[in-house]
């Protein structure tokens, strides 16, 4: 085999990967040295004859594995992203090696020995306070993978975490293949209703699926949604939807995965010593408790649930008939057509792609600073991708943005913040490479929707926590902070897209440059709280469905399709609206672990963003400098401080609940 670019030196602009010279055949060679290599290094760790100290022991462990993080950096954001039956084989492959790899790493009672040891001696090692939590978390983190547990225990954990990787890859792929092959081929006397955005997205749908004549409706939320919101053709809406909200229940079951995924989490917990997945899963986040999460959501469910009651009333007076759950998109657009005098096909020509771009770096600029320069120099993975080097006030490189904007086929659904590179300083300064991937629907040009320019803005914030990190240790860096706090910095930053200044700065028609007209832009701000009872019941039935689920004493019996029904039923959810989520497809939870029993944190951060907010709002100035740079240290400090300390130092004080249910409108529901 050629020299493997994976094990090799890169010499691109900033280090980013060689995307070009990477093969699927490189990464089983790459992902075998870097294993290979982190045991040597645990191993040299665990047998070092000096007493441990933090150098020796946790920096030592910070800086292992550093080739198998690039290699698993670059293969992971790529089966994600642009997955072929050859990555999907080495994913097959490598997960259950993967997950072997880091349990071993986690149960090495050498390396356990040492830390415990440190920890023991926390008050009396004079850390300052990001080291001496970095000694905390990452003692905590090894009791609960399983350390502390006996050899037998150990073993059970190290099996549990190898078979769950093969059950989450599998799921994964079930979904993302039901939404490849699934399509909904129209022809021009079908298109009724569609505006000529959703037109033209259909038309180079069915292009890049290499159908010569019509027009294609996929699974991509891009499409499917503007198809349930704008078709006229109720039948064909009804076909639409039933096929999206069938993923994984088809052939291809993803039951089966779930019950077992459920019965291993469960059987890990209380190995743990915990009551359930929940319980093990909350104790180490903000919420601390499955009942704290549930307290929450139940909150906002009751103002939620009324709010919706009405809006189903008043779509059914408009309709004319019953609603159902392939009409509520349709006829609320519709309704909110009616009172605003706005609906997409008058907002999307404002919304450009590039012109939303600009928004969301305009806004990193006057808020914290920061810069983009596009680099049609850096490497890029796909002719989608676009690269940037964000720079500091002063011109200096600080990071690389790759943004990686397109729905096509062999890219999951959703969309996600994700790093090549954290940004860190154990051995010298290293700057994040951080990726967005979004999934609009390609068309020339690509206009968003406003929901569409909100995801762009969460999905920057995201991307911002991870750029703008300062955080010394690789493992304190950005995005590695408590689960339900990771969304906070991702939250906050979509009010800006709701900024008056903001939007008549680059809400700028497509064709003409002309700005969005301001009778338009007060309807659509008037708008942004229209649907919410809509939106809160789709969102909190599923986080509530998640801890359930994850709190089920007999998770291996489930009948999954009549324990859905009773849960809805139980739960007294409305008519004709359906789980965001339902747990076939629900990849949050079953395609990975990282949102297991922490779905509700989208809500939880949503405390946080609204009351964040409102302090901007008091102050009566968007872009405030003093609380743009308390604002900013959040972003920098990764998981150096505890969370709840950070927010108070920002804000003065707690959140409160009751912000949320003004940003949603929902105080008076």
């Amino acid at each position: 085999m050629d020299t493997n670019p994976l094990l090799s030196p890169w010499t691109t602009p900033f280090g980013v990967p060689p995307f070009d010279l990477i093969r699927p055949e490189h990464y089983g060679p790459a992902f075998d040295q870097g294993m290979a290599e982190q045991v040597a290094e645990i191993a040299a760790i665990a047998a070092d004859p000096e007493p441990p100290t933090f150098a020796n022991t946790v920096e030592a462990l910070e800086r292992s594995g550093r080739t198998l993080d690039r290699v698993r950096s670059v293969f992971f954001n790529l089966v994600s992203s642009q997955a072929t039956e050859a990555l999907q084989a080495v994913e097959r492959d490598y997960a259950p090696k993967l997950a072997r790899h880091r349990a071993a790493v986690t149960l090495d009672p050498g390396l356990f020995a040492r830390v415990s040891t440190l920890a023991g001696q926390r008050a009396t090692l004079g850390l300052d306070p990001a080291r001496d939590r970095l000694l905390e978390r990452l003692h905590a983190g090894l009791v609960r993978g399983g350390a502390a547990l006996d050899q037998a225990g150990r073993d059970r954990m190290a099996a549990i975490s190898t078979r769950l990787a093969v059950l989450h890859t599998q799921f994964g792929q079930n979904v993302l293949a039901d939404e490849n092959d699934w399509q909904m081929v129209l022809t021009e006397a079908e298109l009724d209703g569609l505006p000529d955005f959703a037109c033209e997205a259909a038309r180079e749908a069915a292009r890049e699926r290499g159908v010569a004549q019509g027009y294609v409706i996929t699974l991509s939320r891009s499409s499917i949604e503007p198809f349930l919101t704008f078709s006229t053709r109720r039948d064909l809406r009804e076909v639409a939807w039933r096929a999206w909200v069938a993923r994984g229940t088809g052939a291809r079951d993803n039951f089966s995965l779930i019950r077992e995924i459920l019965a291993l989490r469960r059987e890990r917990a209380r190995l743990l010593g915990h009551a359930d997945f929940a319980a093990w899963r909350l104790a180490d986040n903000m919420a601390r408790e499955p009942a704290a999460a549930a307290e929450l959501l139940n909150q906002v469910w009751a103002p939620a649930r009324r709010r919706a009651e009405v809006e189903r009333a008043e779509l059914e007076a408009l309709a004319g008939h019953p609603i159902q759950a392939w009409d509520w998109r349709h006829y609320a657009e519709r309704a909110r057509r009616a009172r605003h005098a706005i609906d997409e096909s008058l907002t999307k020509p404002y919304f450009p792609l590039d012109g939303m771009l600009n928004a969301v770096f305009d806004t990193a600029r006057r808020l914290f600073g920061v810069s983009f320069v596009e680099r049609p120099d850096i490497p890029v993975y796909h002719p989608d991708v676009r690269a940037f080097d964000m720079q500091d006030a002063e011109g200096a490189h600080r990071g690389v943005f790759l943004l990686d904007s397109f729905a096509r086929a062999g890219k999951r659904s959703g969309a996600w913040m994700s790093s090549f590179r954290v940004g860190q300083g154990l051995d010298g300064a290293v700057t994040p490479i951080v990726v967005n991937n979004n999934n609009i629907a390609k068309s020339a040009p690509a206009l968003l929707s406003f929901d569409e320019a909100r995801t762009l803005f969460h999905e920057f914030g995201h991307a911002l926590h991870g750029l703008l990190s300062v955080a010394h240790h690789p493992s304190q860096s950005g995005t590695a902070v408590l689960a339900d706090f990771v969304e906070f910095p991702s939250q906050v930053l979509e009010h800006w897209l709701e900024v008056p200044e903001i939007l008549r700065e680059h809400a700028r028609h497509h064709e003409t440059g002309a700005p969005l007209p301001e009778a338009l832009l007060r309807n659509l701000l008037a708008a942004r709280q229209d649907g919410q009872g809509f939106a809160t019941v789709e969102f909190v039935s599923s986080a509530l469905i998640d801890l359930a689920l994850h709190t089920h004493e007999d998770p291996e019996s489930l009948d999954l399709v009549a324990f859905e029904a009773e849960f809805l039923a139980g739960i007294g959810m409305p008519e004709a609206i359906g789980l965001r989520h339902r747990p076939a497809h629900f990849q949050h939870l079953f395609a990975g672990g990282g949102y297991a029993a922490g779905y509700y944190a989208y809500m939880w951060a949503e405390v946080l963003d609204a009351d964040a907010f409102e302090a901007f709002e008091e102050a009566g100035d968007p872009f405030h400098p003093e609380l743009s740079a308390k604002l900013k240290a959040i972003y920098q400090a990764g998981d150096t401080r505890d969370p709840m300390a950070l927010y108070v130092a920002f804000r003065g004080r707690p959140p409160s609940v009751a912000a949320l249910l003004r940003n949603r409108g929902l105080v008076e529901a």
